[in-house]
């Protein structure tokens, strides 16, 4: 519950929810999709809730990435945190203006801001030693040595479709912006941070410091939703639900599971690890940490899932 009087949820949103397909990758089709992810959450503000929106932003920091690297004849190479600053703007700025143009629409008084966030990690996280994460696009391994060679990339073979880049993921220790964040919820607004996880950060003996990096969405949001007090985590995904044997003809989606269900389903293997798995992990993160509920759903759900008749609830 927030100052404001009004129950606090924490949507997180993916990357994708601007970028439906291949084919519609604009900037105008990229605001066209944000219109349609924010009208589900101007609903939800319409029924009397306080929203934080977090957001991936995977795709877009892709396309910054090659960008950049086109340009790199003529300009130097972005560093990671900065282009990662540069989407959450961006980004924000798309949600922003849907959100806004919803709540004229429905004659609400509420407002909606972004906040670019930045997240502290651990500079001798294992994660730094051992980077995983694929990001930008896919080269050959000729143009993959060359920067691993000029630029001190790490490179690897990305399942015999080509090389890429590859960082850390390291786990948010402390979201900066926490304090602001607060007082803006607590003022009304419909909150859009924590963007991409936020912008990863290490302290040194130079202060604050960017570093090569991305942080999971959904392990940063459920960090902020505990920070917070969420009364509810609300996690979108590509569908209605969370199921076991997803794809065959044993598929059950699930209704309601405790934190033990759902932590023997991923023990069992029945996430992947690239989608779903990070988001229950996040789940059983923001409950066992004193969450009460968290819901899974695609967008088009969010709303139904505040009362419970859609999507996958998890509880303590």
């Amino acid at each position: 519950m927030t100052a404001a009087g009004r129950p606090l949820v924490v949507v997180a949103v993916g990357g994708n929810a601007l970028i439906t397909d291949a084919e519609h990758i604009t900037q105008i089709d990229q605001g066209r999709a944000a219109a349609e992810s924010m009208a589900h959450v101007a609903a939800m503000v319409a029924e009397g809730w306080n929203v934080l929106v977090t957001h991936g932003n995977g795709p877009q920091v892709g396309f910054l990435l090659r960008r950049s690297e086109i340009a790199s004849t003529e300009l130097p190479l972005l560093p990671l945190d900065v282009l990662g600053a540069d989407t959450q703007g961006g980004i924000g700025y798309l949600f922003t203006r849907a959100l806004d143009n919803h709540f004229d629409n429905l004659g609400l008084p509420a407002k909606a801001i972004s906040l670019i966030t930045r997240t502290v990690v651990d500079p001798d996280d294992p994660a730094f030693k051992h980077p995983s994460k694929p990001i930008g696009s896919f080269m050959s391994e000729e143009d993959a040595r060359r920067h691993e060679i000029v630029d001190d990339w790490a490179v690897a073979e990305d399942s015999g479709r080509g090389w890429r880049r590859v960082v850390a993921s390291p786990a948010p220790q402390t979201i900066l912006e926490l304090d602001g964040i607060r007082t803006l919820l607590d003022a009304g607004f419909t909150v859009v941070a924590g963007g991409g996880g936020g912008v990863p950060l290490v302290r040194s003996l130079d202060g604050l410091v960017g570093v090569d990096a991305v942080i999971d969405k959904d392990t940063a949001t459920a960090l902020l939703a505990h920070e917070l007090e969420a009364d509810l985590l609300l996690i979108s995904t590509g569908v209605h639900a969370v199921a076991v044997n997803f794809n065959t003809p044993e598929e059950r989606w699930l209704s309601t599971i405790t934190v033990a269900e759902a932590r023997e389903h991923l023990e069992s293997g029945q996430f992947g690890a690239g989608s779903m798995a990070p988001k229950i992990e996040a789940a059983v993160s923001f409950i066992e940490r004193g969450g009460t509920r968290v819901v899974i759903t695609s967008p088009a759900r969010m709303v139904e899932a505040l009362s419970g008749t859609a999507g996958t609830t998890i509880v303590p």
